[in-house]
């Protein structure tokens, strides 16, 4: 196990939404690193479950963080303006809620926080 204490972003791969994530997580969970999974849209991918490569990739790399950097604290995200999940905000939250159902069904003993960023890149916790 790495030094340090880590939580893990699974994330927008937009640039936009990277920092204001990372730099609330150090904050709010009192951890030294924030490890980042991105894809584009990835509570699309997560609630849809349809892409089993994607959803195959995003599980192996969660275990990665959790078996060798010790994370326990998870964030998932979603936020405004997606280009690679471009639908409206409720659908993005009832997304977030599915995918949050998906990767506590794997069963690797995280809490789980689901964040929005809107059009400011504020971060609010919804669950």
């Amino acid at each position: 196990m790495s030094g340090g204490r880590f939580a893990t972003a699974i994330n927008c791969m937009d640039g936009r939404a990277q920092l204001p994530v990372i730099e609330w997580m150090m904050r709010e969970y009192k951890v030294d690193y924030v490890d980042t999974i991105t894809e584009p849209g990835p509570v699309r991918i997560l609630a849809q479950a349809t892409d089993a490569a994607a959803l195959e990739s995003i599980k192996r790399r969660l275990s990665t963080s959790v078996t060798r950097h010790g994370s326990s604290r998870v964030a998932i995200i979603a936020h405004s303006d997606c280009a690679g999940n471009p639908v409206d905000k409720e659908t993005q939250l009832r997304q977030l809620r599915m995918a949050a159902a998906t990767v506590l069904s794997w069963g690797m003993g995280v809490h789980l926080d689901l964040l929005w960023l809107g059009d400011n890149w504020q971060v609010e916790r919804i669950g």
